[in-house]
């Protein structure tokens, strides 16, 4: 996949527009109340998840195009997979209303399906959720031995944690309800909503691992004019921490298969300013480090005004400026953080593309929980949007389920 190549936004509202459509002729079926009508209702409805699905696709591969350091990137993901659920959630009820009509005959059987499938979606995706908890924890356990306890540090173990007990309570909570009609629509309507915010976390994660592994393998054209380091601490004596070793080290390797390719000599812009307890800038620091690998001075720019991510792509970017703008450029970071920082470079305005260095095995999850948590909290409006609009569809179906 080529990133960058596109200047056309995917747009989705043709899937708005069908999924309305569908939506009214389900109602009005429903309200027809005609067993006769279950079965297009189930296939109307099969055709347009189907239809959802290769949109989502199409929208996912669309993005990385245009922008892939996009949070759209991770709901297109996620949501295709959810579609997926949904459909096979379908299809068997289509199945069995063409083989046992006289059971599965009623509309009623629609709406239920569509009512239940989030709690499939979760029961579906318990083996995956499992499996990635127990990695997690193993990997959580390695990180605090070898770098010792920090609250920080336990986030993938309190992550694990929570997304087996959802998994645990939904398997008990979903097996018991009174036989009180209205009880029961309560009861329903509880575990629907509670497996709708489950959902919606369970696809974020998803989306955010596989949006992370595409930017951090994708390898962008060597023709980079200028090579941003983000800085990410120091020393007690003023030299790069082995992650910040690491970013260096891979924005150097990157330089040199440019060069060695017959590419131009980029120049390096060392991004990152001094730490109350640092004896020097993150940036002097970088310099001398590539000073010490053979980088000519007259090639490395220093940017020693940046305390964070967003303002180490923002001040770069002016330093470009200084030399008359222009040109391509590529960012070095740590590679769980390629595409959360692709993000922010953005928002700086600052067209780039980012390349990752490798860090060791045990310290990848948790970092990458932490750039989950990272996101969620960074758009928080657009979470509550969706979140809010999958609680009512739920709600509805329920009160229609039980008019």
């Amino acid at each position: 996949m080529i990133f960058d190549t596109s200047y056309k936004k995917p747009k989705l509202f043709d899937v708005l527009a069908a999924g309305a459509v569908t939506l009214a002729a389900v109602v009005a079926f429903y309200a027809a109340g005609h067993g006769a009508y279950a079965l297009p209702s189930a296939l109307l409805i099969d055709c347009f998840i189907v239809y959802a699905i290769v949109r989502l696709v199409v929208a996912f591969t669309g993005q990385l195009r245009y922008n892939p350091y996009s949070y759209n990137t991770i709901y297109y993901l996620g949501f295709a997979l959810f579609s997926l659920s949904v459909l096979i959630t379908n299809v068997i009820l289509t199945v069995r209303i063409i083989r046992f009509p006289d059971t599965y005959g009623s509309i009623d059987q629609t709406v239920f399906a569509l009512l239940g499938s989030a709690r499939n979606y979760m029961l579906l995706s318990a083996p995956f959720v499992l499996a990635f908890s127990v990695a997690l924890s193993v990997s959580n356990v390695s990180l605090i031995r070898h770098e010792r306890f920090r609250p920080v540090n336990a986030l993938g173990i309190v992550l694990s944690v929570l997304l087996v007990a959802g998994e645990v309570f939904l398997f008990f909570a979903d097996r018991y309800a009174s036989d009180s009609q209205f009880e029961v629509m309560m009861h329903d309507i509880f575990v629907n909503l509670f497996a709708a915010a489950y959902l919606y976390v369970e696809c974020m994660i998803i989306g955010t691992i596989a949006a992370n592994v595409i930017v951090t393998r994708h390898e962008p054209a060597r023709d980079a004019d200028y090579i941003v380091i983000l800085g990410c601490g120091l020393r007690k004596d003023g030299t790069p921490t082995p992650i910040l070793q690491g970013r260096i080290d891979r924005a150097i390797a990157f330089r040199e298969k440019q060069i060695a390719e017959g590419g131009k000599d980029p120049l390096f812009i060392t991004s990152g300013g001094k730490g109350t307890a640092e004896i020097n800038s993150e940036s002097r620091s970088m310099k001398n480090y590539l000073l010490s690998k053979g980088v000519p001075g007259d090639r490395i720019i220093e940017e020693d005004r940046s305390t964070t991510t967003l303002e180490n792509m923002r001040f770069s970017k002016a330093k470009i400026e200084e030399r008359g703008g222009g040109g391509k450029i590529v960012y070095a970071t740590s590679g769980y953080h390629v595409f959360r920082s692709g993000i922010w470079a953005r928002r700086a305005k600052m067209r780039a593309q980012g390349i990752g260095a490798k860090t060791k095995w045990y310290f990848w999850p948790n970092a990458s929980v932490r750039e989950f948590a990272g996101l969620l909290i960074e758009h928080r409006l657009k979470q509550a949007i969706i979140l809010g609009s999958m609680i009512a569809f739920y709600v509805v179906l329920t009160l229609i389920a039980y008019r």
